[in-house]
This record gives C-alpha cells, structure tokens and sequence, in this order.
C-alpha cells in the first residue's frame, strides 16, 4: 500500500510539472488587453509557418514532390511540440488541403504512456491517398493501421514509401532528443474553414 501511495505522488507531481506552465500564462482577461494577437492575424502567421514547411520539405526531399501531386490532401502541422517522462504528450496545430485547396485547420493532440524521456519538436505531413480517407480525418475517425508509423526525414526519403491504410506520414525533426518505447495514437480535431 506504502508503495501504491508513492507511485501515486510520484505521478501526480509529474503531471503537475508537465500541465502547470501551460496554464501559468493564462489570465481570462487577456481577450481585452492592447497587443492581444487577432485570430485573422494567427490564420496568417500559421498559414505562413504551413507554406514554410512544404518548401522546406520539397527543397530538402524532392521524392514528395509526387506526394503532393498525386494524394487527395494533406494535413501540414508545422511545429508539434512532445515531451514527456513516463507519461507523455504532444500537440500542434495546422493546415488541411483538399486537390492542393484550403479547407480548413486541425490539431493533432499524442498522450503517450511507456518508456520515455525528453522532449523535441517536429513538422508533420500527413498525405491522404483518397477522399474516404480525408473524410475520415475530418470526421476524427481516421484510425491508421498498428504498422503505420511516420517517416522520420533526417537521411532522406524511402523510394519505396508507401500508404497504409491510405496515409502516408513524414516527419522532420526540429529540435530536441526524445526516448521512447511508447504506446498511444495521435488524435485529430478538425475545423472548416
């Protein structure tokens, strides 16, 4: 029992840690205050982090070239942030495309549980192979097979990549070092435009 108690607190206080900075900040009248950023001048700040990182991709990985010609659509998080200890998480936020045209934002939310230690940030693309598949993304649905696994592009592109269960997805590291044997799925909340 003395033991349980422990592992209890133990736990707690490291969720503690995690959780508290994001609502340090917080304050219900921010809404209200002169330099507050508007939501249209965020659309445009992430629309511009979005066009960023397809170039950065294209530029550094030209086999998605054919990626982004030949899918239904793409979601593009330019930054997810993930970290963790024991108990992890990560979220982004950014931009569905349907036949290369704007349809709307998402974010993508990781709890993690296993073996992990760190924390890191990454772009994310994720290629939909047909409109079933993009459908059942906007619905949150999507539900990517056990095998489906991002692609990490620190050497390059696998020519021989391919979708499972009608995704594809690609990461690119950008800062950080993560450990992990972990187990959980990402979850995607959809907005149209």
């Amino acid at each position: 029992m003395k033991i349980l108690c422990i592992t209890v607190f133990f736990v707690m206080s490291i969720n503690s840690l995690l959780i508290a900075p994001g609502y340090a900040g917080w304050k219900p009248s921010a809404e209200d205050e002169p330099g507050k950023v508007s939501p249209a001048k965020e659309k445009q700040s992430l629309h511009t982090m979005v066009e960023e990182v397809v170039k950065n991709f294209k530029i550094h990985y030209p086999q998605l070239t054919d990626y982004f010609e030949k899918a239904y659509g793409y979601a593009i998080f330019p930054t997810i942030t993930k970290g963790g200890f024991g108990i992890g998480g990560a979220h982004g936020t950014g931009e569905v495309y349907e036949k290369d045209n704007f349809i709307g934002t998402a974010s993508v939310t990781q709890v993690t549980i296993g073996f992990q230690f760190g924390g890191q940030t990454y772009s994310e693309i994720i290629f939909f192979k047909d409109k079933e598949t993009l459908e059942d993304f906007k619905e949150g649905t999507l539900k990517p097979g056990a095998q489906a696994s991002a692609i990490a592009l620190t050497a390059g592109v696998s020519t021989d990549a391919d979708y499972d269960h009608g995704v594809a997805i690609f990461t690119l590291s950008k800062t950080g070092l993560m450990y992990e044997a972990a187990i959980g799925g990402q979850k995607f909340n959809f907005q149209p435009k």
